[in-house]
């Protein structure tokens, strides 16, 4: 199982497409979704993806690394393999500058001014540290936002001391 660190100084995506602040409902979902990863709350966190979305975007992600490693894996990464890589132990929140891990959830106040909208559909929460990509990314879809995308490896949410 790949380990993932988010890192929420906080946090997001490929910035050719930004075009503004995040939309209404979309910090929301993401600190939602950071506070059921740091209780271990899988049905919370559950209730905060779109798995058939982000285990495609992993599966993409992973396939792209085999190949420019010339390991060519038939069909990728399997379902019980990204199903693994998906869920609330993938994420795990530190403290800016010391790397220790938080127990608490930043604010949806905290997260909005680290997203950027997309396209009016999609939301990223960008990363400080690589402001050309995102790390989590979120979507417009029925029901409300939902996590969509996320980084499938070196995933670190840093977030900032108080």
């Amino acid at each position: 199982m790949i380990r993932m660190l988010v890192v929420a100084s906080l946090i997001a995506i490929s910035l050719a497409g930004c075009t503004g602040p995040a939309p209404q409902g979309a910090a929301e979902s993401a600190s939602r979704l950071l506070a059921a990863a740091t209780k271990g709350d899988r049905v919370a966190f559950e209730a905060e993806i779109d798995r058939p979305a982000v285990r495609d975007d992993v599966r993409r992600q992973m396939s792209e690394v085999a190949r420019a490693k010339q390991l060519d894996v038939e069909g990728g990464p399997s379902e019980f393999a990204l199903d693994r890589m998906i869920g609330p132990d993938a994420l795990r929140l530190v403290r800016a500058g010391t790397g220790e891990v938080v127990t608490t959830a930043p604010s949806a106040g905290q997260i909005a001014g680290q997203m950027k909208s997309i396209d009016g559909k999609r939301a990223c929460l960008r990363n400080d540290g690589a402001p050309d990509r995102c790390l989590l990314t979120f979507g417009k879809v029925k029901g409300g936002w939902r996590l969509v995308g996320m980084q499938a490896s070196d995933l670190r949410i840093e977030v900032a001391s108080d």
